[in-house]
């Protein structure tokens, strides 16, 4: 038998195990952690709309009117007017003809590669796109071709080399290194080489773009350029839940053959009304997204001065480059002392000697707030050394 014991035994000794901690409170800045008051730093809330009380009220309101759970599968019972309400403002939010409301990121991602590439197809990946993607492109049993992270060169050149139908999937924003993909280009080289562009923009959508409508937009482009965009509800939107938005010949598909979609039951409707809502905000609001564009910019200024080797990223996913997975858990242990909460990346979720520190923006923190993790930050780099005690950990 596999000795799974010794597994976990390994994954400790490289720094590499798990855990979980457990929060009393919503997501906001100031939280419960284990029992223990912490400024948390690693959510993806990005507006502060998880716990926004007009939200809040509204989800209360929603609730004896519509239930609580969905109830069945969308094709079987549970496809309820507040789904096809959220489907349809999600349509006219990102500019497109139609859109199809997933229960989870993940199940979009895996639902709709799967579902639009199989075998005998070819399907090209960004090196570093999300789990949700490598794991669609997986299941489709269609040929993967990864790229070097947004190398351009080498995905023309595979591109000419293969016939047949193609798919290129990339992140928007990519969810560890913060950075955007390079979406001008990659839509030119698929109506060059005929390939369909499928576009996962989770942390982009809230966040950048006009109105927040996310990379997509930031860049200029719309449907004809990125036909299918996936985005998911439970960042910057503060709900839950996810979806794909397109063509409507390719949405009809999806429903059709989407084994994530037609086997799984309903998302709470009442939770589908309550994001409608949110989406407004998010729209609507830009006071939000200024705020937090601001302290990411404070951020990268003081955290480089400090000598913090911060990673190309303007979105409000700032990583700092450690490397030794080790070193990362004992900042992110040193932080959590000092009441600061910032999650270590390790391997397998970063490549070998690029474990970091995930510092992530809301438009929830004040200037204190960051003020309170810059001063941190600055102690931590003072009191923690690599083992030859020459250099402090973090330093670029």
């Amino acid at each position: 038998m596999r000795n799974f014991a010794a597994e976990l035994e390994a994954r400790r000794a490289q720094g590499l195990y798990r855990e979980r901690k457990q929060t009393q409170s919503p997501q906001r800045p100031s939280m419960q952690v284990d029992g223990q008051p912490l400024l948390n730093f690693c959510s993806n809330d990005y507006l502060g709309l998880a716990s926004n009380p007009h939200a809040v009220a509204a989800l209360i309101e929603a609730l004896p009117s519509h239930g609580i759970g969905g109830g069945a599968s969308h094709l079987i019972c549970g496809h309820h007017q507040s789904h096809h309400a959220l489907e349809e403002r999600l349509a006219r939010f990102t500019g497109r003809d139609s859109a199809l409301f997933f229960s989870t990121g993940y199940m979009a991602n895996v639902g709709v590669i799967s579902a639009l590439v199989g075998k005998g197809d070819t399907v090209f990946s960004d090196e570093l796109n999300h789990a949700s993607i490598i794991d669609g492109c997986r299941l489709s049993g269609a040929r993967i071709c990864r790229f070097a992270h947004s190398d351009m060169s080498m995905l023309e050149q595979h591109l000419a080399e293969t016939s047949g139908h193609k798919m290129v999937v990339t992140d928007g924003v990519f969810s560890m290194d913060g950075d955007l993909a390079k979406l001008g280009e990659l839509s030119r080289l698929c109506r060059k080489h005929d390939a369909l562009l499928l576009v996962d923009d989770a942390h982009g959508l809230g966040v950048i773009g006009r109105g927040g409508r996310g990379s997509v937009d930031h860049f200029g482009l719309d449907q004809d350029d990125v036909p299918l965009l996936i985005g998911t509800l439970g960042k910057a939107f503060g709900t839950a839940g996810a979806f794909v938005a397109g063509p409507q010949l390719l949405i009809d598909y999806l429903v059709q053959k989407a084994r994530t979609y037609i086997y799984t039951t309903s998302m709470p409707p009442a939770l589908a009304e309550v994001t409608r809502q949110t989406i407004d905000t998010v729209e609507k609001d830009e006071s939000r997204r200024t705020h937090l564009h601001t302290l990411v910019d404070r951020f990268r200024r003081r955290a480089q001065a400090l000598g913090y080797q911060v990673m190309p990223s303007d979105t409000p996913i700032q990583p700092l480059l450690i490397g030794d997975a080790a070193r990362a858990m004992a900042m992110s242990a040193a932080l959590e002392a000092r009441g600061i909460w910032v999650s270590a990346i390790r391997p397998p979720t970063v490549p070998p000697g690029q474990s970091r520190l995930r510092v992530t923006f809301s438009a929830a923190h004040t200037h204190e707030h960051l003020n309170q993790l810059l001063d941190a930050l600055q102690e931590i780099r003072s009191d923690i050394t690599t083992e030859s005690g020459e250099q402090a950990v973090g330093s670029a």
